[in-house]
């Protein structure tokens, strides 16, 4: 009798469950350390309680764990300089919603070959966070495949939902039942409503399928989670950074019964992906903030060792060490002056 099903896919693979993964790479004291208070933090300035602006910076996608851990070891360090006013979080992003086609990430092809070796993908992402953490880095990520989670959701201190996906009801469901603050970004044409929506949905308790620790299909039965947010990260037409977009999101957020608490994307559809753009953006959000925008309490920037972007080659050597793969990114000593002048400026003002 022919078969009905499976008919275009080519073939099957077994991934190892997220718990043995867990075993082989378990979360130490210090990783737990770094998660739970820094998870605390971003609540409190989510919630008025922390004055602090919250910065989400790093590159826009890993792809070479060397460069990202020589990163994190110069981001340690600024970390440092400015915590009394700006609250870091590394951008450590490992998946990469594409508009058509194109390389998907790091957890999908680690190798950049399109060998797709998830296997080594989901292992080496997790080895990753967990090195970064215990240096005392809170990680911040964008989540997609919504079977990720189960994989380094206990390494993660703030998650984004992207513009692609915020308006899908699995992509909902699943932040309702992460365990850190998650941002949800506008569409990409720049509608707020549809973040507005996700957040008030995320906010209640779902059941739907998923997996468990040992990889069995389960239901999922999810609590809701109270620290959604929106991320203003513009859209085609125009961008929504400037104080006007900012208060009539906030208005929108009012509405729907929802507190006026916004993250900014210093990048995508607020500077049309022009990366020299991000720090005039960043500039006049510190300003913003100098001058009492409660509704601000944070930002997004996309920042990498070197400047730009490059396409990834045939020939794997001749990649660029600590630039970008995909969207472009601001340099580390644009970054660093970037943040010391917002210090600097913060400090003058309080």
């Amino acid at each position: 009798m022919p078969t009905t099903e499976n008919l275009n896919i080519r073939e099957i693979v077994p991934l190892i469950p997220p718990g043995e993964l867990k075993r082989m790479l378990p979360i130490d004291e210090a990783s737990v350390a770094t998660v739970m208070e820094s998870r605390k933090t971003v609540q409190a300035i989510l919630a008025g309680e922390d004055p602090r602006i919250l910065a989400i910076v790093g590159p826009c996608s890993i792809h070479d764990t060397d460069a990202a851990l020589e990163y994190a070891r110069r981001f340690k360090e600024l970390r440092a300089k400015v915590e009394d006013r700006i609250f870091l979080l590394m951008r450590v992003y490992f998946e990469k919603p594409r508009t058509t086609i194109g390389w998907k990430g790091f957890i999908n092809d680690p190798f950049l070959d399109d060998s797709c070796d998830i296997s080594t993908g989901v292992r080496e992402a997790r080895r990753l966070l967990l090195q970064i953490n215990a240096m005392g880095i809170p990680a911040a990520t964008e989540f997609l495949d919504p079977i990720v989670p189960q994989y380094i959701a206990d390494l993660v201190t703030w998650a984004a939902i992207g513009a692609r996906t915020t308006e899908s009801q699995t992509h909902r469901q699943m932040a309702s039942g992460l365990s850190m603050p998650v941002g949800f970004k506008n569409g990409t044409d720049g509608n707020i409503q549809v973040a507005v929506d996700a957040l008030t949905s995320a906010r209640f308790a779902h059941n739907f399928l998923g997996l468990d620790s040992d990889g069995r299909t389960a239901i999922v039965k999810t609590r809701g989670n109270p620290w959604g947010h929106i991320v203003l990260r513009g859209g085609k037409s125009k961008p929504n950074y400037d104080p006007e977009s900012i208060a009539d999101a906030a208005e929108q957020l009012k509405k729907a019964g929802l507190d006026a608490r916004l993250v900014v994307d210093c990048s995508h559809g607020n500077t049309q992906k022009r990366h020299e753009l991000q720090e005039v953006v960043w500039q006049n959000l510190v300003d913003q903030k100098r001058a009492g925008n409660t509704a601000l309490v944070g930002a997004m920037v996309e920042s990498n060792l070197f400047e730009g972007a490059q396409k990834i080659p045939g020939d794997r050597s001749q990649l660029r060490y600590g630039v970008s793969v995909t969207d472009q990114c601001v340099g580390w000593e644009t970054t660093e002056r970037m943040f010391l002048k917002a210090h600097q400026t913060l400090s003058e003002a309080r």
